[in-house]
């Protein structure tokens, strides 16, 4: 596929940086999910990998979540069900890794991309990385990435944002636990994610492999529960009313 993004891994004294774009505001078709998610797999098996990076390519936006020419040519519900389940292999891939992963956000975020930064340990952000839980809005809802926003943010706060679909700031999801850090700078931003790297990378592994296991505890049934929610996604990202809404929302992009 001509725009399906890219992934790459750069591996350096520990750290391995997991960087991915795409060119349509590094939004996350099928193909790119399945880059990443194997990356991850791959990283969970790598002796000389103590710490990850995840960080996206670009200006002003990290993920605009799901594509949506992907969405309008989904035809029935097992190919829908496919497409929903990348999602659902990514954030498994990346909370079952025994490395501790930082995520760099400097821009916005939207729907299943706030799902990827809810499954990283740590969240470094910019003061301007907003925020929006866009999938009601098209016709469907949160299903795979809302057990995993929920777990970091609360059910109250998860229950708002699907509901209202608005942006909400990064001193909203620093209040939230889904930022763990805002910066006013990507220069203060960037020194204080290298230097949170550097240090992990010479921490004691096992130490950081048993606190990721605790800190996922208790998820062991999302590797059934994510893939029936993304059947149900498959299922309504079908419907009339989804169809008119993604035809919509496109137009007005």
């Amino acid at each position: 596929m001509a725009d399906s993004g890219n992934a790459f891994v750069e591996i350096a004294h520990g750290i391995a940086r997991v960087t991915f774009s795409h060119p349509k505001s590094n939004s996350l078709p099928g193909e790119l999910l399945g880059d990443l998610a194997r990356e991850f797999q791959s990283l969970a098996k790598a002796s000389d990998v103590r710490v990850i990076v995840l960080q996206s390519e670009g200006g002003s936006t990290f993920c605009a979540g799901a594509s949506f020419d992907e969405f309008k040519a989904i035809r029935s519900p097992t190919d829908g069900r496919e497409f929903f389940s990348g999602f659902a292999r990514l954030i498994l891939a990346i909370i079952r890794c025994p490395q501790f992963v930082l995520c760099r956000v400097h821009g916005k975020a939207a729907g299943g991309g706030i799902g990827m930064i809810a499954a990283c340990d740590y969240v470094f952000a910019l003061e301007t990385a907003a925020i929006r839980l866009s999938e009601l809005a098209l016709g469907i809802g949160p299903f795979i990435v809302g057990p995993v926003i929920e777990r970091r943010v609360g059910t109250g706060a998860f229950a708002g944002m699907a509901i209202d679909t608005e942006w909400r700031d990064a001193a909203w999801c620093e209040r939230h636990s889904l930022f763990s850090r805002i910066f006013d700078t990507t220069h203060a931003m960037d020194a204080v994610l290298n230097a949170t790297a550097t240090r992990l990378a010479n921490s004691n592994p096992n130490a950081m492999a048993r606190m990721k296991k605790m800190f996922w505890s208790g998820t062991e049934h999302w590797e059934t529960l994510l893939f029936e929610r993304a059947s149900l996604s498959g299922e309504l990202v079908l419907s009339d009313y989804t169809r008119r809404a993604i035809e919509a929302f496109t137009a007005r992009a």
